[in-house]
């Protein structure tokens, strides 16, 4: 189930020739309403590509017909000609989808920085998506979107009468805020703009947010949340954004899951933390330290290393009171040595971190991968 398990929603995928794979690299999310209600977050980076700016304004209103997102370009660092490119874009899906104004269509783009997209080919797949858009397209739309993706990601969560379902790529470039991501979330509740944008921003703030693979930040992250209002039923505040939350952590997971190169999924878990600041600051340092990275991958549960980037934070704790467990083992009690490292498995692909910083009753919670010789092999190859 996918962006097209709601009500109203339309969704395809095609190879229009971006790529010089051939693989699929345009796709489509047309709502067709009676709603057009939507919210949008985007990247904190700011070096912003042009879809980026673009879909900004678009979304000022409140409301969206359709996303159209490609593969294979980020149309970031592109200059005026690329504005323009992003301008054409919505222009051209308006009229493929019998939109009036462009400025009802957002615009999506991922891959190399600093290379101008193929017009041509761009345009010419906007009118090929456009001929295909059907309920069944919404696998073909996540497929389209993926670029060093080894897998396409979706998911859904079920109201009562009504669902929310989503698509997302990522697989590198992966730390807040967002993490390196496209991602579209459609629903067929009847919810209007503002309860969108708050049930939104409430999702990512602890999920794409919370994502950390590499400490590096995207140009172009982009996550729109779009309502058709086609099962004409408005759900209860909490149970929307319950909703929302759901689909937006199983997309997490799958992105970090899918991480480049990764062969461990990693969640660092912070609790004991005087404040919920100070929770995500250690949970991110931890999950940043490329010595504690290597260290898991190569399953040694070095704790010293995690103790190393405690440290380095501007935290309240106490150096002599902190606690990490290491796939619930306790290898580290008060700031020393605990339980034997030799009784902590790490064979599997998930491990959890535990810090307890023993400073407060707050808690968050990280998500991260290991650092392996394919992730920079893959990076170091990229542009080519």
């Amino acid at each position: 189930m996918t962006v097209t398990a709601a009500q109203g929603f339309l969704a395809s995928g095609v190879a229009a020739g971006i790529k010089e794979s051939g693989a699929p690299d345009l796709a489509l999310v047309v709502n067709r309403g009676p709603s057009r209600a939507a919210a949008g977050v985007f990247t904190s980076n700011r070096v912003q590509a042009a879809p980026v700016r673009w879909s900004r304004r678009a979304l000022a209103d409140g409301a969206l017909s359709a996303v159209v997102l490609n593969s294979g370009g980020a149309n970031a660092c592109t200059g005026p000609a690329g504005a323009e490119d992003a301008r054409l874009m919505a222009e051209h899906t308006a009229r493929a989808i019998g939109v009036a104004d462009p400025h009802e269509v957002a615009v999506c783009s991922t891959g190399l920085i600093g290379v101008p997209l193929p017009m041509g080919a761009v345009t010419a797949g906007i009118d090929a998506a456009a001929r295909r858009l059907a309920r069944s397209g919404g696998e073909d739309a996540a497929v389209a979107i993926k670029t060093t993706d080894t897998v396409h990601k979706t998911s859904v969560a079920t109201g009562s009468g009504w669902v929310v379902g989503g698509m997302a790529k990522g697989a590198g470039m992966l730390a807040p805020g967002l993490a390196t991501m496209l991602v579209v979330l459609t629903t067929d509740a009847d919810v209007p703009a503002a309860d969108l944008d708050r049930a939104l921003r409430g999702a990512v703030r602890t999920t794409f947010d919370r994502v950390d693979s590499d400490g590096c930040m995207s140009t172009n992250d982009t996550v729109l949340l779009l309502a058709s209002g086609a099962s004409g039923i408005t759900p209860g505040e909490a149970e929307f954004a319950d909703a929302v939350h759901a689909v937006c952590r199983d997309l997490a997971r799958q992105l970090v899951a899918d991480a480049e190169g990764a062969s461990k999924e990693i969640e660092v878990q912070v609790v004991g933390a005087a404040s919920e600041a100070d929770a995500v600051t250690v949970g991110r340092s931890v999950a940043r330290n490329n010595l504690l990275k290597c260290a898991l991958h190569g399953e040694d549960p070095n704790w010293g290393r995690v103790l190393s980037a405690i440290g380095t934070t501007d935290a309240v704790f106490d150096p002599d009171l902190l606690d990490v467990a290491i796939n619930d083992v306790w290898v580290c009690r008060d700031g020393a040595a605990g339980e034997s490292r030799d009784k902590v498995d790490m064979s599997g692909r998930r491990i959890t971190v535990t810090v307890d910083l023993r400073a407060g009753d707050e808690s968050a919670v990280i998500w991260t991968n290991d650092l392996t010789a394919e992730y920079v092999h893959e990076n170091s190859a990229y542009s080519s």
